[in-house]
């Protein structure tokens, strides 16, 4: 199956992008839902993975000034290992660079970093705590 991925425009897409983010973290991680959608959502920018119009992958871009952060990739457990979230994650990079921004960071949780170091990324510092999961500060040149 091939994916279609949008940056969202309209409230519905962003609401499926929540959706994706809400049974990927909130479900199944146990992340309290007032961690996993906070302040940040108001003006991120955010992409949707569609497999047969139903949402199964999201993630978002958030600007700092002239500092891209990627964050809250996730896909639905029923459809990992597929390419989905490396879609998501060229749609956000894109999009940085749309913006005029050349580098990307992200912290990743311990067990997908990996997935990132595959994407070009590379680790920064040590891992740290949150949320109460391993994460890593992660970067990439665009």
């Amino acid at each position: 199956m091939s994916i279609d991925v949008v940056v969202a425009r309209t409230p519905e897409e962003r609401d499926a992008a929540f959706r994706v983010r809400i049974a990927a973290f909130v479900v199944e991680q146990r992340i309290p839902r007032a961690e996993e959608l906070d302040a940040l959502d108001a003006t991120a920018t955010h992409a949707v993975g569609y497999v047969d119009g139903k949402p199964v992958a999201a993630g978002r871009l958030v600007l700092d000034g002239m500092q891209a952060k990627i964050g809250r990739m996730a896909v639905l457990k029923e459809h990992r290992g597929r390419g989905y979230g490396t879609a998501i994650l060229a749609a956000l990079e894109r999009e940085a660079r749309a913006r005029g921004l050349r580098r990307c960071r992200l912290s990743a949780q311990v067990h997908a970093a990996g997935f990132y170091e595959r994407a070009g990324y590379t680790r920064l510092g040590d891992v740290y705590d949150e949320v109460g999961i391993p994460h890593v500060g992660m970067e990439k040149a665009l």
